[in-house]
């Protein structure tokens, strides 16, 4: 089991869940967790106006995705995020990141269940 977790930009959000429920959704088995993110990276921030001056901010606005798969399906997904999340020219500074964490165990508070099954 892998928990991946993708930072993508916002506006992309949407073409990433229908990507990856075409991608994963199994019997109604397709799980993700979603939060607005602040973030520094290569991509700089929104440019805003203090006082009439221009002022680029920090930290960029990204969404981040948290979904745990069995290992039959992390490639899977690691493909449907990239090709949905990449920008319209081929990929852009700031289009994100994907980190592939190995899953030591997951339960189903519900029933108890554990390991890959309670995915």
């Amino acid at each position: 089991m892998k928990l991946i977790i993708a930072i993508i930009r916002p506006e992309r959000l949407q073409a990433v869940q229908d990507a990856l429920q075409k991608t994963l959704d199994e019997g109604d088995n397709y799980r993700l967790t979603v939060a607005s993110v602040d973030g520094h990276g290569r991509a700089t921030g929104e440019i805003e106006y203090f006082r009439g001056q221009q002022v680029r901010t920090r930290m960029a606005q990204k969404a981040q995705i948290t979904i745990g798969v069995n290992d039959a399906y992390v490639e899977k997904a690691i493909d449907a995020i990239v090709a949905a999340a990449r920008g319209s020219n081929g990929g852009e500074i700031g289009d994100g990141k994907i980190f592939v964490l190995p899953l030591e165990q997951c339960v189903r508070i519900r029933t108890g269940e554990r390991g890959g099954n309670a995915i």
